[in-house]
């Protein structure tokens, strides 16, 4: 059995599931069709026999939030590449195959989105692994899925002839883009047409070869990016100079769409980009309705209720094709033919100024999250979790004060110079201008209350004095 090496690509924000993914915590990262996040669904698949440890490209703001999702389920990365800002998956692509390079020319690599349902994990690793001969042949290898109806929300793989026998991999002639319905029933009737499932396997020095070919302009950029790279806390930021020199290309127009050898192995089990709500509620329905949390349905069909929060009841009486989600923040309702439209109205909320728009309301921070629960003039209310080992920064406040009680767990305070311990329904006050520091030194999460009061209540006002995870 071959080693491939994952390349997971999870720095992407998308939309089309608003109000749950927002680009300060996508959809990646979110339970969305199961106990885990996607992001951890797609580590677990590709880890075990015949995968090499992975390597994982994500953006700065997402870096903590990667790592402690792989922590939890026990996993150490190869390398944790950090983009300074998103450039799309050529370039993404491109840097994961130069670091690889560095070490093994030869070896194989499975470009894979971090967002996507594939529940038949063995099936998927014996499609994987039958791809290799051809991969190690000189070929890119694009995954290809049997589509089980004629769907527009999805790109197509164009088969260039039968499959050969005992090998499942036919040659790839052309990429076509999310067609119409007339067109995709037409493409469904003629079977030679695959879903594009975003998902790649190729040798690092074939693909580089590529970029080489038909993508040069980037080559020189992101070999920079690369070679200047930082070590910092265990992860690899890329040079933010030479790295925006880079065109922001995907693979399948910079490499994929000039490529001639090309070839498509096709996948016939059960996926899904989970792309929007509609896509979702397949994945998840049970009698045609898909309930998530406090949600309830009478006399519904075809519809989709979900909260993501304990305390926020959702009730459907008589709805059919429906999307309901509820979040403390933000509540969306839909047709669920209308679920593809759904990035309207996260412009349209962008347009208007609304935090709703980008900002989820749980802020998380490489040391845990806080989410506000209430605020009003010149007073605010947050819930705090700190993790296991986590510290928030030494700093202090122009603006405001702060009073913390611990509801669970044990924290070590530091106010002006004075360190103490607070465990269960301890408190203590942080007076405006205090330099302080939060810790927890347990193996527990900390949780704890902050009432913050004061003229501001800002999180840009922030005098940072030390900070173990060398944020500015």
């Amino acid at each position: 059995m071959s080693t491939i090496t994952p390349v997971i690509l999870c720095g992407g924000a998308g939309t089309r599931l608003w109000p749950l993914s927002r680009q300060s915590y996508p959809k990646q990262f979110s339970p969305l069709a199961g106990a885990d996040s996607l992001f951890q669904a797609s580590l677990t698949r590709l880890t075990g026999d015949g995968f090499a440890a992975p390597v994982v490209v994500t953006a700065d703001q997402f870096r903590f939030i990667a790592v402690q999702q792989m922590h939890a389920l026990g996993i150490t990365p190869q390398a944790v590449l950090i983009e300074p800002t998103g450039r799309d998956t050529g370039p993404a692509v491109l840097a994961a195959a130069l670091h690889l390079a560095q070490s093994d020319p030869d070896a194989l690599m499975l470009v894979a989105p971090s967002d996507h349902v594939i529940p038949d994990a063995a099936l998927f690793a014996q499609t994987v692994q039958a791809a290799v001969p051809a991969a190690q042949g000189g070929q890119i290898v694009a995954f290809g899925i049997t589509p089980d109806r004629a769907e527009t929300g999805y790109g197509y793989l164009e088969l260039g002839g039968p499959l050969q026998d005992g090998a499942g991999i036919a040659p790839l002639i052309g990429f076509v883009e999310k067609p119409d319905a007339a067109r995709a029933a037409a493409m469904l009737a003629e079977g030679r047409y695959l879903w594009n499932a975003g998902l790649f396997l190729f040798t690092v020095k074939d693909i580089l070869v590529a970029y080489a070919l038909h993508a040069p302009d980037m080559v020189e950029a992101v070999q920079t990016a690369v070679d200047d790279a930082r070590h910092d806390l265990g992860f690899l930021r890329l040079a933010p100079d030479a790295w925006d020199r880079a065109p922001a290309i995907s693979i399948d127009y910079a490499v994929m769409e000039q490529a001639d050898n090309l070839s498509v192995a096709p996948y016939a089990g059960r996926w899904s980009d989970l792309g929007d709500w509609a896509a979702v509620w397949r994945e998840t329905e049970n009698d045609g309705l898909a309930l998530s949390g406090p949600a309830y349905a009478i006399d519904c069909a075809d519809t989709l209720l979900r909260s993501e929060n304990d305390g926020q009841v959702i009730m459907g009486i008589g709805l059919q094709d429906i999307i309901a989600v509820a979040m403390p923040d933000a509540v969306l309702i839909a047709h669920k033919s209308r679920a593809q439209d759904v990035k309207q109205a996260v412009a349209l909320l962008k347009a208007q100024g609304a935090g709703q728009a980008d900002t989820f309301p749980k802020d998380h921070r490489p040391w845990g999250w806080f989410e506000s629960l209430t605020i009003g003039d010149r007073f605010q209310v947050k819930r705090i979790v700190v993790h296991a080992g986590g510290a928030l920064s030494l700093q202090s406040h122009h603006h405001r004060a702060e009073h913390w009680i611990v509801v669970q767990g044990t924290a070590r305070v530091t106010c002006d110079g004075n360190v103490t311990l607070l465990t269960e329904n301890e408190s203590v006050y942080i007076p405006l201008g205090a330099t302080h520091r939060l810790e927890n030194p347990g193996k527990v999460p900390v949780v704890l209350i902050e009432a913050q009061t004061g003229s501001y209540l800002g999180e840009d006002d922030i005098i940072r004095y030390e900070d173990i995870y060398a944020r500015d």
